[in-house]
């Protein structure tokens, strides 16, 4: 459900209160009856969830129901719109209890197929204890093992527009939640290597057979041969040439500012950008409401909505679902493309 206080119990409500959506998987939210009862009363929407207490005899056998809640603050209130403790502490631990049901045997009566995440507030996450993950990411790489992982976003096709084209576009980071100083220390050819590996299982597992991938330079016009900085031959190009003898479909390095559109209109399947920054403003000034977050390299299915948790309109009614609608729709295609 994400942070309590924020807009995730609200846009969860909002998309599953599609009937055909829910026809099409068994849901579960790991959430609180209170802030989804208080989204859905604000909203219109009568409640269409069956509720369990969490970790009760009835929750294993509440899989018949095609939305069930697992009720973990029975009685409890609705959260304030702010970083709090508390919201920390209850979001932590239902990312914490989602990843323990993803690793449950595929027979198991509570196994998860995904994990669709509602937002959460990291500096909830440090006052509640939990400061040394910086986010969802983090935490799943950590709990699953994953040695190699990435965060991606996928923006569906922008629609009327001749201009930008109407394709897809996917942007994997090589490097995500550090600060922009640190990118040069931190960037490697491995680490540029492993994340077009990344990248290309991701778009194979959207069904993508043969991905064309663009990898960003770091530095303005891809580092001018040299001229405004050495990165983009030192680090990059050795990545690209690895890629190219694996057999993965890549150019570059490519310009940031000019790479985009290309890939809009429908030359590339996948961006690689080097830092948060360069590839997030793309797709979020592109499909800000629409835009989803995937974790690549961990054994499940991770998808979340690319937006925070909005403490500013929180409780107002005002949340746009489409971005959740489209976390949850990505999530089901992965599941059937395994």
């Amino acid at each position: 459900m994400g942070d309590p206080g924020g807009i995730g119990p609200e846009v969860i409500v909002k998309s599953l209160h599609d009937a055909a959506l829910r026809r099409r998987a068994h849901f579960r939210i790991l959430g609180a009856q209170a802030p989804l009862d208080a989204a859905a009363q604000r909203s219109g929407i009568e409640p269409f969830w069956w509720r369990v207490g969490a970790h009760t005899p009835a929750a294993e056998t509440a899989g018949v129901h095609d939305v069930v809640l697992f009720d973990y603050e029975p009685g409890g209130e609705v959260h304030a719109p702010r970083v709090t403790k508390g919201g920390g502490a209850l979001s932590f631990r239902l990312v914490e209890e989602a990843i323990a049901q993803a690793r449950l045997p595929k027979e198991h009566a509570l196994h998860a197929d995904a994990i669709v995440t509602g937002p959460i507030n990291k500096a909830a996450w440090a006052k509640a204890g939990h400061g040394q993950f910086p986010g969802h990411t983090e935490l799943l790489a950590v709990r699953f093992g994953a040695k190699h992982f990435g965060m991606m976003f996928h923006a569906p096709a922008v629609q009327g527009s001749t201009d930008l084209g109407a394709h897809e576009l996917n942007v994997i980071l090589a490097t995500a939640h550090i600060p922009l100083m640190d990118v040069r220390n931190v960037l490697t050819i491995g680490r540029v290597s492993d994340t077009i590996d990344l990248g290309a299982a991701a778009c194979r597992a959207l069904g993508i057979a043969r991905p064309r991938i663009a990898v960003c330079g770091l530095n303005p016009h891809a580092g001018e041969d040299g001229l405004l900085g050495d990165e983009d031959q030192r680090l990059i190009e050795p990545a690209i040439k690895i890629a190219r003898s694996n057999g993965i479909e890549v150019s570059g390095p490519c310009p940031a500012d000019t790479i985009f559109l290309a890939a809009l209109k429908g030359k590339f399947d996948l961006v690689v950008a080097m830092y948060h920054d360069q590839g997030l403003i793309p797709v979020k000034l592109l499909a800000r409401d629409r835009a989803v977050n995937m974790t690549v390299g961990l054994p499940t299915v991770r998808t979340s909505p690319d937006h925070g948790t909005a403490f500013d309109i929180a409780g107002k009614n005002l949340a746009d679902p489409g971005s959740m609608r489209s976390a949850i729709e990505l999530a089901l295609r992965m599941i059937q493309r395994r």
